[in-house]
């Protein structure tokens, strides 16, 4: 018995892999790639990747998700936390003592200053995620190391919201000086320093030695380099780049795999939508809309594009994996969502559908970004549609003028996309509500009062039972009337440099970043 016991134990240690016996290594600087630059240094005001990959290790924020265990939340500057029975009072402790990187304390005043700052932006500013914040009624600091949030109504979303990356701890005593400070400086209590920026070059940061958490960060500092496209995977495979957090294709993993690279994967919170601007004819028929999509083999043709971009599976508004997400037998009986045996069924109905609206030979344009998958996703609708007798061309747009026209509704048809940094109904559906309730994020511009009725009582619904329940009924009435109708979700695919340590995927690109744990072994 002794012996087999001893074996067991060394075939356990033999088992466990090397990297998780290393004990984490001080130095070095972390050179990763970014496909973007940031287009402001308030995270209150970013909705890009591109921000949070740039500002996430020079900042701190109350609560964050916990990258080993998603989706799991874990305290960052809060310690500890305790949530009223009623739902409406969350107290958190906070950890003591944290330094911003001038040297002066963290405390309560600056957690309170900064989500006031979130839900009510100072003049000539902008907060993306105000609305997140509609139930407080009021922020407390009765201590130095106490905030208090007290809401009008329970929301079941709260401690997402909380949690979100974007909500960056200002200074409240430099907030008083100038509101607007972000802006212009980037000053805060994360694990590195700001260094320097170099517009279409480069950003660095530096090892803040007053971090609170013991012994980290352990590099050095950082260098975030502006670069994407062949670029980037040649710098990857050549060991000039150690990351590239957003995701690469299979094909680019296949291309860049070698001795230097290894690849972590994840379901993906990202993923692609069609949506029609109602606001052109003849996009405002519902019959059309229902055509387009019907026309669509998603199911069939899973395979062929995962082979050459970053598709993964068919899915609804909701993450593929996500507790109230669909089966894969549900989905195939939502609207649109058509097995690829009945596809030549829903061609025909397509085609009559068609006839019907008066446009049997339907021509438009849809519009796509000029960065991978959208051009290949793009031309694959284009195929298909013009096996029920359609014509499609694709325009292709940079970053700028597409989000430009996204806003603005400049496009009839659009290769549009969803990404968030969290599963949570409140954030995959609300974009989706009528537009004069969220004009700046509704990109079909319908109005539907039943899909406001909807969203707002699942909104407020604890009983997770019946809050799914309400999930599914938005999405099918979505789905029926095809404002916007969902097509792909992504496998998110990140190449590490085989030196590096610490850092863990998870299914958005926006968590993550602090880089307070990462380090480089030998």
């Amino acid at each position: 018995m002794r012996k087999s016991l001893l074996i067991a134990a060394l075939a356990a240690l033999i088992a466990v892999p090397a990297a998780a016996q290393e004990q984490p290594r001080r130095g070095g600087t972390f050179i990763f790639a970014v496909g973007g630059e940031p287009d402001t240094t308030d995270c209150h005001a970013a909705t890009n990747f591109a921000v949070i990959h740039h500002l996430a290790p020079h900042y701190s924020t109350l609560i964050k998700f916990d990258p080993k265990n998603y989706p799991r939340i874990i305290g960052d500057v809060a310690r500890e936390w305790t949530i009223a029975p009623d739902g409406k009072t969350y107290t958190f402790r906070l950890n003591q003592p944290i330094r911003f990187h001038d040297g002066s304390a963290l405390t309560s005043a600056d957690v309170k200053a900064s989500f006031e700052r979130i839900k009510t932006p100072p003049q000539g500013g902008r907060s993306a995620r105000r609305d997140h914040f509609q139930d407080v009624a009021a922020i407390e600091a009765p201590t130095p190391d106490t905030v208090v949030f007290r809401l009008n109504n329970p929301n079941p979303a709260f401690m997402t919201y909380l949690a979100a990356p974007f909500n960056c701890i200002y200074s409240a005593a430099k907030l008083a000086q100038d509101p607007r400070y972000p802006e212009k400086e980037v000053m805060g209590s994360g694990a590195f320093r700001f260094g320097e920026r170099v517009p279409g070059s480069h950003w660095t940061g530096t090892r803040f030695d007053g971090y609170f958490r013991d012994g980290q960060p352990y590099l050095d500092g950082f260098r975030a380099v502006v670069m994407s496209g062949a670029a980037m995977l040649n710098a990857v495979q050549g060991g000039q780049v150690m990351a590239e957090f957003r995701g690469i294709s299979p094909a680019e993993r296949a291309r860049v795999a070698g001795p230097r690279v290894t690849f972590q994967e994840a379901n993906w919170l990202s993923g692609l939508i069609l949506s029609f601007n109602v606001e052109q004819k003849p996009f405002d028929d519902v019959r059309v809309r229902r055509a387009l999509s019907m026309a669509l083999d998603r199911f069939g043709s899973e395979e062929g594009l995962a082979r050459v971009s970053q598709v993964k599976a068919t899915g609804t508004l909701l993450r593929p994996g996500y507790e109230f997400a669909p089966s894969r037998a549900d989905l195939a009986t939502y609207p649109g969502m058509t097995p690829t045996r009945d596809m030549a069924r829903a061609r025909a109905e397509a085609r009559r559908l068609l006839q019907e609206a008066g446009v049997p030979n339907l021509r438009f344009e849809i519009m796509s970004m000029s960065l991978p998958p959208f051009p290949t996703v793009a031309v694959w609708m284009i195929d298909q549609w013009r096996q029920i007798g359609v014509t499609a061309e694709q325009r292709q747009a940079e970053r700028a003028t597409y989000f430009s026209s996204r806003t603005s509704g400049a496009f009839q048809v659009m290769l549009d996309f969803t990404t968030e940094f969290a599963d949570e109904p409140n954030f995959q559906l609300r974009r989706f509500i009528s537009f004069d309730r969220v004009p700046g994020f509704n990109v079909s511009r319908h109005t539907d009062r039943r899909l406001d009725e909807i969203f707002d009582r699942q909104e407020r619904e604890i009983d997770p039972a019946k809050r799914k329940a309400l999930v599914r009924d938005f999405e099918i009435h979505l789905l029926d009337m095809a404002y916007t109708v969902p097509l792909y979700w992504f496998a998110r695919i990140v190449p590490l440099a085989t030196n590096v340590r610490g850092w863990d995927i998870t299914p958005s690109h926006l968590l993550g970043q602090d880089l307070a744990g990462v380090w480089l072994a030998n």
